[in-house]
């Protein structure tokens, strides 16, 4: 076993090109979508064509009600900074209305207009309350009202403590790190049909290596490969791009069951083909498409469809991202992660086991 392992280690280590390029696209694909997701504090500019008076009112109005910092600033160059992409959205305001004015379609740019179209709601309908009345004095009144309601409604969670937000930032970094490294998991795996077809594995048969040891040597590598994959771009975001993954231990044992659990997912498929290139039209064809069925590029909940749920359950990116995602964000316990543990647990004993006889049938 320890000979295989040792075979397979010597090919990457005089070409480790792969594996540096699945991490560094994981890294890069978090970098441009997951940041993408975080929105923190902006700073839009606004301005009015009609005066000074109405850019300072509603200046005034939208910082008093958003964490949005809106800041008065010159038509031209407010324009300028959408224009060149310095500023993501900027607002022009008028007496009773607004205009936003941006160059793309980002997050970010639907909040801002989330922002200041429930501002011009709150004071249009103070405007209809007052008729001809004092607006200051009524708006004073509603201000005080509001200090103390009558009606309070707080949210908690089950455990009583308050609900975190949502991070889709988290669950595209976490999807993507795994994405990537099914790729490399898969293309190890391959070792084995590449050592059959070019007709090494009969003369390992031969020699005091058992087959057994030959099985192990390849998918112990493999795990290893991409278990190393995945903790070097975990160790990356945690400790050098400044992410807070919560508990550090509890993401690795997730990742370690993970990645054993895709070795087997990858067993599998090489036993439904008959040669490496097929392989290698197979894997990419199937990868991409987990993801998608196991909702990581989506907020919970949208995928309802029970086939794709399905579908997207026995595979083990859906519940390895939902297990890390419940860890960073809601401070899991082991308690709480265990059953997405026992689903890619059981999920690599029936797909090793089919995949092994698949192959041994074969031959």
């Amino acid at each position: 076993m320890k000979a295989v392992m040792l075979a397979q280690f010597w090919k990457d280590k005089r070409a480790p090109f792969i594996i540096l390029l699945f991490m560094a696209i994981s890294i890069l694909l978090t970098v441009i979508f997951g940041d993408a997701e975080r929105i923190d504090q902006t700073t839009v500019a606004i301005f009015s064509s009609e005066s000074e008076e109405i850019e300072e009112f509603w200046e005034q109005r939208l910082n008093e009600s958003s964490d949005i910092e809106f800041v008065i600033k010159d038509e031209e160059e407010a324009r300028e900074g959408v224009i060149h992409g310095t500023s993501d959205a900027a607002v022009h305001v008028m007496e009773d209305d607004f205009l936003l004015i941006a160059s793309s379609n980002k997050p970010s740019i639907q909040m801002i207009e989330q922002e200041v179209h429930q501002v011009f709601l709150e004071e249009a309908q103070l405007q209809a309350v007052a008729g001809s009345g004092n607006m200051d004095e009524l708006r004073t009144e509603v201000q005080e009202y509001m200090k103390n309601p009558p009606i309070e409604v707080e949210t908690k969670s089950l455990e009583g403590g308050a609900i975190a937000d949502y991070d889709m930032g988290i669950q595209l970094l976490f999807g993507f790190t795994l994405f990537a490294s099914m790729f490399t998991i898969g293309f190890k795996v391959n070792g084995i049909t590449i050592d059959k077809a070019s007709g090494v594995w009969n003369r390992m048969i031969l020699s005091p290596v058992s087959k057994t040891s030959m099985y192990m040597g390849h998918l112990i590598y493999s795990f290893l490969v991409g278990f190393f994959q995945i903790l070097m771009v975990l160790l990356i975001y945690e400790f050098l791009m400044g992410y807070d993954l919560g508990n550090f231990l509890m993401i690795v044992t997730i990742a370690a069951v993970f990645a054993l659990s895709m070795v087997s997912v990858a067993m599998l498929i090489a036993g439904f083909v008959k040669s490496p290139e097929q392989f290698y039209m197979i894997l990419p064809s199937i990868l991409p498409i987990i993801p998608v069925v196991s909702g990581v590029y989506m907020m919970p909940g949208t995928i309802t469809n029970p086939v794709l749920q399905f579908i997207g359950d026995i595979f083990p990116l859906s519940h390895a991202v939902e297990a890390m995602v419940d860890v960073t964000l809601f401070q899991a316990n082991w308690n709480d992660i265990l059953l997405p543990i026992v689903f890619m647990l059981l999920i690599g004993v029936v797909a090793m086991g089919i995949g092994i006889n698949m192959v041994e049938r074969r031959r």
